[in-house]
């Protein structure tokens, strides 16, 4: 039975031991810890989670330990994204095996593909599929932009059903609503806390990392009992650590800051580099600043 998905989802770090081979030990401590903090979903393989620095063998070692942990406790997404048609199509169809509840696809990353070969991209990998399909829209790192109109032809397209909004447009939410109706759920990306008050169902959270239960958190206190105030307070709390890994350290200084919170998951892959000692006292204090407790000072 295909589940909705609604509420925040961590778009997971990929945990590495000191010798930098995947950690799936911590990985699955990653997954049940999110998930007692109250995680309404997570998202494996992401950007966040280093996917272009991997293997075929280590993707589909994370995405069955992400499954098997879950067990069904919440949905997983799996990021199928690539540049060739064909891998999307054969990373998404593993996925469906192993479990996974739907995918989270990026369009193609270099070719800066048309509109019409856009559609035709998902029309293949939605043909090849019986799980709902996330489409990613982050022209900042894709090079390409899924505009509302796109969004509502694509919306056509059987599976193609969520959309990861991730610009700092939230007018886009309210174009993508009234032009694809019913066929299309949005979640936001950066704009998460804003992306709720212009419709959207979902954020698909890089500070949940850190904070599972604060950003959940702000989507209950809105979605599920309309307190404004309170999700408003919670946002206002997490600022700091949505700032902290909004931008170009987004994957350094969320493992840095895991790191100070006890949670040792190693340090990025190359191209990336561990986040500089100078700039550690920065993240310790934008985890002091949203109330996490740290296990170690920097």
């Amino acid at each position: 039975m295909t589940k909705t998905f609604r509420g925040t989802f961590t778009v997971m770090i990929t945990p590495f031991d000191r010798s930098g081979a995947i950690d799936l030990p911590a990985t699955t401590e990653m997954v049940n810890w999110q998930i007692a903090e109250g995680i309404h979903g997570l998202v494996p393989l992401g950007s966040t989670g280093e996917f272009l620095s991997m293997t075929d063998e280590e993707r589909h070692d994370v995405a069955k330990a992400v499954i098997d942990t879950a067990a069904g406790r919440v949905p997983v997404l799996i990021g199928t994204g690539a540049e060739r048609t064909e891998d999307v199509i054969r990373y998404s169809r593993e996925a469906e095996a192993l479990g996974a509840d739907g995918v989270m696809i990026i369009p193609p990353f270099y070719s800066t593909p048309t509109e019409d070969e856009l559609f035709e991209h998902y029309r293949r990998i939605g043909e090849a599929l019986s799980i709902p399909i996330m489409i990613y829209n982050n022209p900042a790192t894709a090079n390409v932009d899924l505009t509302p109109r796109i969004v509502e032809r694509l919306s056509r397209i059987d599976n193609v059903r969520y959309i990861k909004e991730s610009t700092m447009d939230v007018t886009r939410i309210r174009d993508i609503l009234e032009f694809c109706g019913d066929r299309m759920t949005v979640f936001g990306g950066i704009m998460g806390f804003e992306s709720f008050l212009a419709g959207a169902e979902g954020w698909v959270a890089v500070g949940s990392n850190l904070m599972p239960r604060e950003l959940a958190g702000i989507f209950s206190r809105w979605a599920d009992h309309r307190d404004f105030d309170g999700a408003r307070a919670l946002y206002q709390q997490a600022l700091p650590v949505i700032r902290l890994v909004g931008g170009h350290r987004y994957v350094s200084a969320t493992k840095a800051a895991l790191a100070l919170m006890g949670r040792d998951v190693g340090a990025p892959r190359a191209p990336r580099l561990p986040l500089p000692e100078a700039e550690w006292p920065m993240v310790e204090a934008a985890l002091l600043a949203a109330g996490v407790r740290l296990a170690r000072a920097a």
